[in-house]
């Protein structure tokens, strides 16, 4: 097949536009380095996922001070997706303008929340999210309501949630995209970071990609890594791609990179050539920089006298603290679950004993604090000697601190007095984001609003790079929405985009 729309990659980016351009009839050809998650025993296994690393993959990255480390990015069919923890929120209307934050104030976007508001209501109807509208603040306007309720609160999280809210705090469901009856009937464990191989978590594979595939002018190439974007002038000339260890090149009117915010970033560095010396789309010199990955908190909160009878627990959120909070009425960001800490992740992330570990896990409940980081130009993705470096500059600490610090005392006053706290480190891939950002200017931006990139005419990037700022929730429904709106511009386009 000769494709008309080249998709590198198949997570929440290039798969949701898939789907938005499979009704075209344009001949769509997905280009995936990994192949389909198999299920297996190892799928629903703790101990293989958190303490043996059974799904990591090989590859190492560095950091700027040259020290190696392994990214817990995935290659698979579905990308990252098949592994998140499936939260489908939406940014909140005031992201989208500059928000002053105690660290500095944010760009703003170049377009507003209400023109993306459309696509996030496709978006939500092809993710199968469930949801409601109560009990949010700062819940920005729906134009539809959720097509499914909420995942139900287990009873111990019924308590917590009454625990916050006669502290006054305004808790609502998260936006979930897992059918819960169907997910627990496999095993009974959380999904928070366990890979879904059977259908019951609304993942890129399972949505948007299932969806596209259904139309016969889709095709998906899996093994499949591209290694180069050729280019001459204005216009990608072709696609390099090693499948199965022999060389190709692959040609089509538009090319749509959904690598994600390191690898494509680093794809286009790595594309270098006479015409775009530093690399494709570069001539602002803003790819790779502005990497932005929100500066997470995880929580054990822990009462020897009480017990957690929970399997999945991820379930609320609060955001009070979403737009005000500091010294001076500042942001400081959202407060969701965090999927169900059992004793063996507990041992494989904190190191610790297994008989303490599931005495610790059984008598502590979970939760996680999110706060924007702000985006920087020299905290970036680099392509050295053949492999990415990231030098992630971490921004906006001290809304953070004080974030974790009133979501403690929260904490205590519901009756887990004990709150150990970790944050994650970069070896997470904590909503990677922000290395080809969206703007108006070209000298200041990579994509312009529909996504095509500035230098070149063909080149469309979608995925969390594009994003100009992280926001402080879970990034994939954006992303889902942006590729819909973006797929519905190259159609109207047409070929000689």
């Amino acid at each position: 097949m000769q494709p008309d729309v080249i998709i590198i990659g198949s997570g929440m980016g290039g798969a949701t536009l898939a789907a938005g351009l499979a009704a075209s009839g344009r001949r769509v050809l997905i280009l995936e380095r990994g192949a389909r998650l198999a299920d297996s025993a190892e799928a629903r296994d703790p101990a293989a996922i958190f303490q043996r690393g059974h799904f990591k993959p090989a590859e190492v990255w560095h950091d700027a001070k040259g020290q190696p480390f392994s990214p817990g990015n995935y290659a698979f069919v579905g990308g990252n997706t098949k592994f998140y923890g499936a939260v489908l929120l939406r940014y909140r209307a005031e992201d989208f303008s500059p928000l002053r934050h105690i660290a500095g104030t944010t760009p703003g976007w170049p377009i507003s929340y209400d023109v993306l508001e459309p696509f996030y209501s496709r978006a939500e109807a092809l993710y199968r999210v469930r949801g409601d509208l109560g009990g949010d603040p700062t819940e920005p306007p729906h134009s539809a309501p959720y097509s499914f309720p909420p995942v139900p609160d287990e009873p111990d999280i019924a308590t917590l949630r009454r625990a916050f809210a006669a502290q006054g705090l305004h808790v609502s469901s998260l936006p979930l995209g897992v059918d819960i009856d169907r997910w627990l009937a496999r095993a009974r464990t959380g999904w928070d970071a366990f890979p879904d191989t059977t259908g019951a978590k609304s993942d890129a594979e399972n949505c948007a990609l299932a969806e596209a595939l259904r139309h016969p002018n889709v095709t998906l190439m899996t093994g499949a890594k591209v290694v180069a974007l050729q280019s001459a002038g204005r216009r990608v000339t072709g696609v390099e791609v090693d499948h199965g260890g022999a060389r190709t090149v692959i040609h089509a009117p538009v090319v749509c990179l959904c690598a994600g915010a390191v690898m494509s970033a680093a794809l286009l560095l790595a594309s270098a050539n006479a015409d775009h010396p530093t690399g494709l789309a570069n001539r602002s010199d803003q790819v790779g920089r502005n990497f932005m990955n929100h500066n997470l908190t995880g929580m054990v909160a822990y009462n020897p006298l009480r017990r957690n009878r929970t399997v999945y627990e991820k379930t609320i959120q609060f955001n009070d603290w979403y737009l005000t909070g500091g010294p001076k009425g500042e942001p400081l960001g959202n407060v969701q679950m965090l999927g169900r800490i059992t004793g063996p992740i507990l041992a494989g992330e904190a190191g610790m004993p297994l008989w303490l570990a599931h005495h610790v896990a059984e008598h502590s409940i979970h939760i996680m604090a999110m706060s924007e980081d702000l985006p920087d130009p020299a905290s970036r993705v680099l392509w050295r000697k053949g492999g990415v470096v990231l030098d992630w500059k971490r921004t906006n600490v001290a809304a953070h601190d004080l974030l974790v610090k009133r979501l403690k005392a929260a904490m205590r006053r519901a009756g887990w007095p004990i709150v150990l706290s970790r944050g994650f480190p970069k070896s997470k891939p904590s909503h990677q984001c922000g290395t080809a950002r969206m703007g108006a200017d070209p000298a200041t931006s990579v994509v312009d609003v529909n996504l095509r990139a500035h230098d070149l005419d063909n080149l469309y990037i979608v995925d969390a790079s594009v994003l100009p700022t992280s926001a402080a929730v879970n990034p994939s429904l954006t992303i889902a929405a942006l590729a819909l709106r973006a797929a519905g511009h190259i159609q109207t386009r047409g070929q000689a985009a």
